[in-house]
């Protein structure tokens, strides 16, 4: 259903939702700040992005990753517009389509089908944070470690000899950022991991043996 309507012209979109803009942004670009007052909904085309927020104190946290078919932004249905509570940035190329939310609410009514779509893709993405909260409080760093790996796997993986090689980059810290732990401490883990020949990776790519984590689980 997705794959349909990324197909669609952009104009004769446009024609009955007006707002509708398809963007392009580089590697390392913004699709929004925290604190933006934003009134649009950014639908994820094609790529790979992450959310991040900044506390009080000045650290970057990493709370999620976004992929195709996800839609992020704005979701209130308020005339106002509010502000954001994260940073949406780009890893690699990302391509998506901004819609005002009004649009995109008559977009929703039209296509009923589609609609389901966008409510099992936000339902899946709240049960991967229920997961994740679930997980920190009760797992130790370690098995945190391999569960979103194995996540990470399965959303941005493509097969290779050892199993699955990351189409994404991540730092070792937006890795501690999601596992809910230390850099230090995920850094030893990740190495310790890379010894025992379960885990493999450079600056610019992370390989997971899958099979060989998820005999640790």
């Amino acid at each position: 259903m997705i794959n349909e309507f990324f197909e669609y012209d952009l104009k004769e979109l446009q024609r009955n939702y007006p707002s509708a803009r398809e963007i392009n942004i580089p590697n390392k670009a913004f699709l929004y700040h925290q604190g933006d007052r934003c009134s649009d909904l950014f639908w994820i085309k094609s790529g790979i992005g992450k959310l991040s927020h900044l506390t009080e104190k000045g650290i970057e946290i990493t709370l999620a990753l976004f992929e195709k078919g996800d839609v992020i932004g704005c979701l209130q249905n308020n005339s106002i517009p509010q502000e954001v509570e994260e940073t949406a940035q780009a890893l690699g190329e990302v391509n998506f389509y901004s819609i005002a939310c009004n649009d995109f609410k008559a977009m929703m009514a039209h296509q009923p089908e589609l609609a389901w779509y966008v409510f099992e893709n936000i339902y899946t993405r709240k049960q991967k944070v229920e997961r994740k909260l679930r997980t920190t409080l009760t797992q130790p760093v370690e098995m945190r470690v391999i569960a979103t790996l194995l996540e990470l796997a399965e959303m941005f993986g493509i097969g290779c000899t050892h199993g699955y090689a990351l189409e994404i980059h991540l730092t070792q810290q937006e890795v501690a950022d999601l596992v809910g732990a230390s850099r230090s401490v995920v850094s030893t883990i990740l190495n310790d991991f890379r010894n025992r020949g379960m885990l493999g990776y450079t600056r610019d790519q992370i390989c997971i043996n899958d099979a060989a984590l998820s005999a640790l689980r």
